[in-house]
């Protein structure tokens, strides 16, 4: 398994979880039915604020190309976090769940794997939120930042200095932090009454 191989099998384990966390209901469930603009940026510069402290944590205990990778990722976070200009609240699940991940393999998984294929479904819909509102300035911000957090070019940089065998680990622990983060939508909406499944 290489480290397309390994993006690929984390996808495919995870199609469904990935297909909720985009639907319409994302943004319901990180801003707790607040569907107001202070609320979903609040809810994205959380995030962002929350990876970069989580990989910079990571920087000093890796080695090498992998602590750079970290690095570069703990920056782009943060300049996400600042372009989104929010306070941040209480840590999301998957920044949780980031925070206990341990090992080398299973944090290039969680951290440069898992969290931009979160990212992506969840600002797919924080761009439509603010289409829909008419904010076309930050439409455009966020599709800029949604493209940049959904990056996976530090992922499979870092998976590429892993062995066959830690590339493994790593799509395992990718796969195990995106069902942390949908167990967290899931039940936010269980809480509102609401199936995390979708209406056909």
């Amino acid at each position: 398994m290489d480290a397309g191989a390994a993006i690929d099998a984390v996808r495919d384990r995870t199609e469904t979880e990935r297909n909720r966390l985009g639907s319409d209901k994302a943004l319901v469930a990180a801003t707790d039915a607040t569907l107001e603009t202070e609320a979903v940026l609040a809810a994205a510069a959380t995030r962002e604020s929350g990876l970069a402290a989580v990989l910079n944590g990571w920087v000093d205990e890796s080695d090498g190309p992998v602590a750079a990778r970290f690095e570069t990722a703990a920056a782009a976070a943060a300049e996400r976090a600042d372009r989104i200009g929010a306070a941040a609240g209480a840590d999301d699940g998957l920044i949780d769940h980031l925070e206990r991940v341990d090992g080398t393999a299973e944090r290039v998984g969680a951290g440069l794997v898992a969290a931009p294929l979160v990212a992506d479904r969840f600002y797919l819909q924080v761009v439509s939120f603010f289409v829909n509102e008419a904010d076309e300035q930050r439409a455009d911000t966020f599709r800029e930042i949604r493209r940049t957090a959904s990056a996976l070019d530090d992922g499979e940089a870092a998976l590429g200095q892993l062995s066959e065998s830690e590339r493994e680990t790593a799509a395992a622990a990718a796969t195990d932090a995106i069902t942390a983060a949908y167990d967290e939508y899931a039940a936010a909406l269980a809480a509102m009454g609401l199936d995390p499944k979708p209406v056909c």
